[in-house]
Formats: C-alpha cells, structure tokens, sequence
C-alpha cells in the first residue's frame, strides 16, 4: 500500500513538473491574431451563409404552399393576389393597413383584427425595411403577401416582444389608402 502511494505522488509529482515546463516552453510563443480585414470578410461569409440558409428555407416554405412568389434583388419574397387600382406608393406617402404578422411556423404575432388598421409613412418610419420595400409594390384596395427574411425584418434582436431574433416575418397586408 506504501509502494503504491509512493508511486502515486512520484507519478503526480512528475506530471506537475512537465505541465509546468510545458507551459514555460509556450510562454514564448507568438499567439497569431487575426487582422481587421480578415474577421471582418469572415463575419460577411458567416452572414452570407446564414443568409442563404434562410433563403433555402424560405423558398422550400413557399413551394410547399405552392405559392407563386416573386422575389426582390433583397430577398423579399412577395405575391399580389388582389390588384389595386390607381398609382402605386411612392416614398414618403402615408398609408394605412390592415395586417397580419405571422413568423414562418404560423404563429400569429399582431394583427389589425386586435388593434385596428395601421398608419406609416413609407420610408421614413419604424417599421420593418422590408415592409417599406413591401408598400413600393402596392396601389389602393390590393392586397398582398410578403416574407420579409430577418434581415429585411427585426434582425438579431427581433422586436423584444412577439417576434424572435432571427425570425422570419410574413405579412398578410391590404392597402386600405394613401396619401
């Protein structure tokens, strides 16, 4: 038993002393630190890649529903299935809606049907960039569907409230008017 623990203590006093000239040795080691303009190219691949990640996903929800969507150069993905009449919006109109705002599992986060018909002028207000890219596309009485990807919607932080960070967001939208 004496033999053992004296083994014991040589085996752990042993290891003790290489761990600690192994860590003498690295002291001396330059660390590598990456430039400025290499994390920054690898953060745009990061979010390209989880861009199109979305976008896949998108896309296989849209061809499921069998929808025929256009898609802008943003990724905005959109159907106008009642025609308006009358000029589209332009910049800086203020137009009024009625809404529904779901994410892309179907839960439905706000809707004018609880809170009423909602005002905002196109391009200058809050709301989503992609909702501002939405309304360019619309005249008086159409009304549309949209998928605004995260980045066209609340991005990483989502809404702090219904919508989560990197959601998603679909729009159910009629243009009620404009001016």
């Amino acid at each position: 038993m004496k033999i053992i623990k004296s083994s014991l203590f040589v085996f752990g006093l042993a290891m003790l002393m290489y761990s600690c000239t192994n860590c003498e040795s690295q002291k001396n080691v330059p660390i590598s630190q990456p430039s400025e303009n290499e994390i920054r190219e690898q953060l745009i691949n990061a979010n390209r890649s989880r861009v199109e990640v979305e976008s896949d996903r998108i896309d296989g929800y849209v061809k499921r529903r069998k929808w025929d969507m256009q898609k802008s150069g943003t990724g905005l993905r959109y159907i106008i299935y009642r025609k308006g009449n009358g000029p589209l919006v332009k910049e800086g109109n203020l137009v009024k809606v009625n809404f529904e705002v779901s994410l892309i599992n179907g839960d439905i986060c706000y809707s004018s049907d609880s809170t009423g018909a909602d005002q905002f002028q196109v391009g200058m207000d809050h709301v989503e960039t992609g909702l501002h890219e939405a309304m360019l596309l619309m005249n008086k009485g159409a009304k549309a569907k949209f998928i605004l990807p995260s980045h066209l919607a609340h991005g990483l932080l989502g809404d702090e409230n219904k919508i989560p960070s990197n959601a998603t967001v679909i729009y159910d939208i009629e243009l009620l008017d404009f001016k």
